[in-house]
């Protein structure tokens, strides 16, 4: 990701074919897979590259977030604009997410694929791997949905930037930008002052994303050093199954709420492709957020719309999260031989809906949510959960690819939505013949 900054003039090189993000973290994904296949220890003994890669980006996603929400409220000239275009962006999310949620009922239901395993729950409970479970559960219970909401009010005004939680960030930002909206000429200079701020943030960002392919290789390296190839092969039906499924999501679904709003779900891809394999390296769509970010703006999106979207969506838009909880919980139901009713199926559908409004983007987050689901719906064993311990690392690829494009998909839906949205800007950005403006 290039970061043009004012005042230079000259245009940009054409990059050699290596110079190329993607390409870099492609290659570092494959000799990170070779690695960590032959020689596993050394593999899982890299992951603090991707750790590190991971944290950095961290470090800068607070005040990216905080940045690009004030300059973009307090530039809005109407302030109902801001509560409309979350109210937008929240019901695009319901919406979607729920749809979501029952794609990967009915999938469930209909290729079955835990049928025939009969698995019993007993035999799970003497596993060394039930305490990893019992983990995974009592963080479930800690995020209750009155602890989430209430999590988003933040010690100071400060403790955001220095804690780094989305929401609290986000929240933050959205009061800070109204205050200084409303004080009217007397913020200019503060606005004057963050607006020149953000150059060097972005720039900033586009440094640490040269790093981008040492963290895909380490993360990818340690992924098969410590699990290996061979624990995805007797579960790879249920993976088949999941990336099949999330990939008809994005094409079909998401593919015809793009076509209805003027562009081209696969043009949109192409696009963000240098976040995708980001995503794809380190299972993490956070460590995309910035460049994300900063690529929405350059399609034409408003900043405003783009700083209120896709910070929220990264907890309230996760579409391949909320596919593989409802895949991966009747999966694991099928695998013991438990035969769950119509109105069972419901439950667990609503109960859904309500625990994955917390998950954030990061590697984990949706086995603790499925925990959660699973605590509250006494017909499948918590335990079960066990069936899939060893390559949900292999799953939070595709929950975190399908995350990123169904945000970065609601953005530009809402932007438009909102007339925000610079629809020549994003028809240019979107052709085959603007991949250097990308």
């Amino acid at each position: 990701m290039e970061i043009q900054l004012e005042g230079n003039s000259r245009p940009p090189k054409k990059q050699k074919f290596y110079q190329i993000l993607y390409v870099q973290v492609i290659f570092a994904i494959v000799v990170g897979i070779i690695l960590g296949h032959f020689w596993p220890d050394l593999g899982k003994s890299l992951q603090p590259l991707g750790v590190a890669f991971i944290n950095l980006v961290k470090m800068i996603i607070a005040p990216v977030i905080f940045l690009t929400v004030v300059t973009g409220i307090s530039s809005m000239k109407h302030m109902g604009a801001v509560g409309r275009v979350a109210g937008k962006a929240m019901l695009y999310f319901i919406t979607f997410s729920t749809l979501a949620l029952i794609i990967g009922l009915i999938v469930a239901n209909i290729v079955q694929p835990g049928h025939g395993l009969n698995i019993d729950p007993t035999v799970l409970e003497a596993s060394k791997d039930a305490t990893k479970i019992s983990g995974y559960v009592e963080k479930a219970h800690e995020t209750s949905i009155v602890g989430f909401l209430m999590n988003i009010i933040p010690t100071t005004l400060i403790s955001p930037l220095v804690g780094g939680d989305i929401l609290q960030v986000l929240f933050v930002a959205v009061l800070f930008g109204l205050s200084l909206a409303a004080i009217g000429a007397k913020g200019q200079p503060i606005v004057d002052f963050l607006n020149n701020l953000t150059a060097p943030i972005f720039q900033l960002v586009g440094m640490l994303m040269k790093f981008a392919p040492i963290g895909a290789f380490g993360a990818m390296a340690y992924t098969i050093g410590a699990f290996g190839l061979k624990s995805v092969g007797n579960l790879m039906f249920l993976i088949l199954t999941f990336y099949i499924t999330a990939f008809l999501f994005v094409v079909l679904v998401l593919g015809a709420v793009a076509k209805y709003n003027g562009f081209s779900i696969f043009a949109l891809i192409r696009y963000i492709k240098d976040e995708l394999w980001l995503v794809l390296g380190t299972s993490s769509s956070e460590a995309a957020l910035p460049s994300l970010m900063n690529k929405m703006e350059k399609a034409g999106c408003e900043k405003s719309v783009v700083g209120l979207v896709i910070p929220t969506g990264y907890s309230f838009n996760l579409d391949g999260t909320n596919i593989y909880m409802t895949l991966a919980a009747l999966f694991i139901a099928q695998a013991m031989n438990i035969d769950l009713s119509l109105g069972e199926q419901v439950l667990l559908l609503l109960v859904a809906m309500i625990s994955s409004k917390g998950a954030a983007g990061v590697t984990g987050a949706g086995f603790i949510t499925l925990a959660a689901t699973l605590a509250v719906v006494p017909s499948v064993p918590v335990i079960g959960m066990m069936l899939i311990l060893g390559i949900d690392r292999f799953m939070s690829e595709c929950r975190a690819l399908t995350n990123l494009v169904g945000n970065a998909c609601a953005t530009i839906v809402v932007a438009r939505w909102e007339k925000a949205l610079d629809e020549e800007q994003l028809k240019l950005v979107l052709s085959k013949k603007a991949d250097d403006a990308a």
